[in-house]
């Protein structure tokens, strides 16, 4: 418990002070290798994000700022980009780069931008928070599934 609130301590100050808050069932890390585990119903929170999974790796540079974040099993989450616009979505493996903001989603994709109502499914999908753009690239027999709702102007009236 000392070692996930030290952890917890030293991420949040590297994330350019925003709170972040890490639960998990289980930690392990070795801050020589700068890897931090957390399994068991892990919860990622910071600000208007969120991060769920089964397993969550941390990896952190010499300072012990994040540089990378890998999520796997059961992951869900919200995200919230510099625009302000609001997505949602699940997939097998999520990864985040905490440096450029950017995600990256594997495996069975379901994006949903909420403001905008547009959904996108895929195999992988870059999402890069900083500008809103988002990317994705279909299986080898299934292509990239994009929908979006449009509006009649009549039924505006």
């Amino acid at each position: 418990m000392k070692y996930l609130l030290i952890l917890t301590f030293l991420l949040q100050t590297a994330l350019f002070s925003q709170e972040l808050k890490i639960k998990a069932d289980e930690f392990k890390g070795d801050q020589n290798k700068g890897i931090s585990i957390f399994t068991g119903h892990v919860r990622i929170k910071k600000v208007n994000d969120e991060l769920n999974a089964s397993k969550v790796t941390v990896y952190t540079d010499k300072k012990n700022k994040p540089t990378k974040f890998v999520a796997v099993g059961d992951t869900s989450f919200k995200i919230q980009t510099e625009q302000g616009a609001h997505y949602r979505g699940v997939a097998q493996k999520v990864i985040y780069l905490p440096l450029k903001k950017e995600y990256h989603f594997f495996g069975n994709v379901h994006l949903k931008q909420l403001d905008d109502k547009k959904e996108i499914f895929g195999d992988e999908v870059i999402l890069q928070a900083i500008d809103g753009k988002a990317y994705a690239k279909g299986v080898e027999k299934e292509p990239v599934i994009m929908i979006f709702d449009i509006k009649d102007e009549k039924e505006k009236k």
